[in-house]
């Protein structure tokens, strides 16, 4: 027997429900979910060290959360593919601008560096750096906030074969030819966002 609550039958309950979870997992997606007012710390970018660190004014060495991108100043290992670009594209979305930042669960690494999800005009940077293939998702633990939405942009980067997955940057399909559909496709749902001045 179906069970009813308030005259609809379980299944419909169960549908309703998941369209709104899974609009409401949508509009969480969105990278500008999380408001810059919510901000622990704010100041302007100092420095830019590589394409996941930067040194703000006022608060020191801020290393993003959730992300990775190729070395470009590491003490044990070589410059690696990539890290020039993901450092310009990092210069071009914070340089010299004021930056907000939002920490997680845990405000430091190691390192003593603070670990925050940093935005500019109310977008978030770590998320921008996904979309535009500069960066790979790393979930940092126990700050996993944002970790689901990162990886479906990751998918959507790997997916439009841009910067770290282009075919000339090694990444998929490694040689393998592409329909020229998938060269043409734009940005899907996830990393549709307002273009960072």
């Amino acid at each position: 027997m179906i069970r009813q609550v308030r005259g609809l039958p379980r299944p419909i309950i169960a549908l309703i429900a998941s369209v709104g979870l899974a609009a409401l997992g949508f509009a969480v997606a969105r990278h500008r979910s999380l408001s810059p007012r919510e901000a622990t710390l704010s100041g302007r970018v100092h420095w830019v060290v590589d394409g996941d660190t930067i040194i703000v004014d006022g608060v020191g060495t801020v290393r993003y959360l959730g992300i990775d991108t190729p070395e470009l100043h590491h003490p044990r290992k070589p410059l690696q593919r990539y890290a020039r670009e993901a450092r310009r594209a990092n210069l071009r979305l914070v340089g010299g601008r004021t930056v907000s930042l939002v920490t997680d669960r845990e405000r430091r690494d190691k390192y003593g560096r603070l670990l925050a999800y940093v935005y500019v005009d109310g977008d978030m940077a770590n998320a921008a750096l996904v979309c535009e293939g500069m960066a790979r998702t790393l979930p940092f633990w126990p700050n996993f906030r944002f970790a689901n939405m990162f990886e479906r942009m990751r998918a959507d980067a790997e997916r439009r074969r841009i910067g770290l997955w282009s075919s000339a940057q090694g990444g998929l399909p490694w040689g393998d030819p592409l329909p020229s559909v998938l060269h043409a496709a734009g940005p899907g749902p996830i990393c549709q966002r307002r273009a960072l001045r």
